[in-house]
C-alpha cells in the first residue's frame, strides 16, 4: 500500500491550522499532519471543531471522519493567536517541512502537501535565505532549477519565471532557462504524470506573441529560436509556439493541451484560478518528490474564524495521491 502524504500546515497564525481541522471533520483529511498536537488543539478549541487529534502511528485511511492524524513537532509558541504571523514559531515551520521531507526520504509518507506560510515572517526570524517553499525544496535537493506550475481539473500552466517585477522578466527569459523549463515539463508530464506524448503550447511574452517584430522583439530572437532547436532534438514531441496568450486558453485549445507555459507569473496564472479556484492546485515540478500546495496565501485576515475553505488542501492531498500512484506505477494515461 501506498505510504500516507505528509502534510505541513504552514504558518500558524494563517489559516493552514483551520483548514487541516476542517477536513478532518469533513472525513477528507487523507494524510499525516506535522504539526504540534497542541497548537492544533488550541485551534480546534477556539474553532469549536470536534476534532480528535491521534498519533500518526495509528494512521487508518478508512477512519478519517473527525480524526486528525498527527506527527508531532514542537511549536515554540503553541498558543499562537489566529491571525497573527509570528516569527517565533519560524523555525518550527521550517522543523515541520524538514520532517515532512526526511519522513519521505524514508518511506514514512509517499508525498509533500504543503499549507501557506508568510515568507516575510521566515526571513524576519533570521532565516534570511527563506524565499518559499519552491526554492527551499530546490536548495534541499541541490538543484539548479525547478518550476511551478498550477494545475485544475481543466488547465495546467508552467512557468519560465515567478516572483519577479514584470520589468525584470524579458532579461530573465533565455534560450537555456527555456530550454530547461521545456525539458522539465516535458519530464514530468512523462513521469509524473504518466502522459506518454505531451503536449505543450509555449506562449509569447508580447501581445499577439509580439506580431513579427512589430509588438517586441524576444519571440523572434530568444522564444522561437529556443523552440526551433528544441523540436531538431525532440521531433516526438507536440510543442507549439510561441502562440499569443490571448488566445491560447479558449476551449478548443485546452482540449488539445496537456501543459501551458507562461513567461511570467500574472500571464497564465490568472487564467487557472479563474476557472477553477479552489481547485487549483501548486505543483513543483523536477524535483525528486511529488510536492503540491494549495493555491492561497496564510488569509491571515479571516485565521480562526472558521470561514476558510479546505478545498484548496483537499484538491491538493488528492493530486498529490494520485501523482504518487503513478509515480509508483508508471503506467501512462494516455
Amino acid at each position: 500500500m501506498t505510504p500516507p502524504v505528509a502534510i505541513t500546515p504552514g504558518d500558524p497564525g494563517g489559516i493552514g491550522p483551520d483548514i487541516c481541522l476542517q477536513a478532518a471533520l469533513d472525513g477528507t483529511l487523507h494524510g499525516v499532519v506535522l504539526a504540534d498536537p497542541e497548537l492544533l488543539s488550541h485551534r480546534a478549541k477556539h474553532l469549536g471543531l470536534p476534532v480528535s487529534i491521534c498519533d500518526a502511528d495509528h494512521y487508518d485511511p478508512h477512519r478519517t471522519q473527525g480524526r486528525l492524524y498527527c506527527a508531532p513537532i514542537a511549536a515554540a509558541d503553541p498558543a499562537n493567536v489566529p491571525g497573527i504571523s509570528d516569527p517565533i514559531n519560524a523555525g518550527y515551520c521550517l522543523q515541520s517541512l524538514d520532517a515532512a521531507l526526511q519522513g519521505i526520504a524514508n518511506n514514512t509518507y509517499s508525498a509533500l502537501v504543503t499549507g501557506p506560510l508568510n515568507k516575510a515572517t521566515i526571513r524576519n526570524a533570521g532565516f534570511s535565505h527563506f524565499t518559499g517553499h519552491t526554492e527551499y525544496l530546490r536548495d534541499h535537493f541541490g538543484l539548479s532549477e525547478v518550476v511551478m506550475m498550477l494545475a485544475s481539473s481543466s488547465c495546467r500552466v508552467a512557468l519560465v519565471t515567478t516572483h519577479l517585477p514584470l520589468a525584470d522578466v524579458p532579461k530573465a527569459i533565455t534560450q537555456e532557462k527555456l530550454t530547461t523549463v521545456i525539458d522539465i515539463v516535458r519530464d514530468s508530464l512523462m513521469r509524473q504524470f504518466g502522459i506518454q506524448y505531451p503536449r505543450i503550447q509555449v506562449l509569447g511574452l508580447n501581445p499577439h506573441a509580439g506580431e513579427e517584430g512589430h509588438l517586441g522583439m524576444e519571440e523572434q530572437q530568444t522564444i522561437t529560436p529556443a523552440l526551433k532547436a528544441y523540436r531538431a532534438r525532440h521531433a516526438e514531441l507536440a510543442l507549439n509556439g510561441p502562440v499569443p496568450a490571448d488566445t491560447a486558453f479558449t476551449p478548443a485549445m485546452r482540449a488539445q493541451t496537456d501543459a501551458y507555459i507562461a513567461m511570467y507569473h500574472d500571464q497564465g496564472l490568472p487564467v487557472v484560478k479563474y476557472g477553477g479556484f479552489g481547485d487549483a492546485v501548486n505543483i513543483t515540478l523536477g524535483l525528486p518528490i511529488i510536492r503540491t500546495s494549495v493555491d492561497h496565501g496564510t488569509a491571515l485576515s479571516i485565521a480562526g474564524q472558521g470561514i476558510a475553505s479546505p478545498e484548496g488542501l483537499v484538491s491538493a492531498i488528492r493530486e498529490a495521491t494520485r501523482l504518487a500512484a503513478i509515480q509508483t506505477d508508471p503506467r501512462p494515461t494516455d
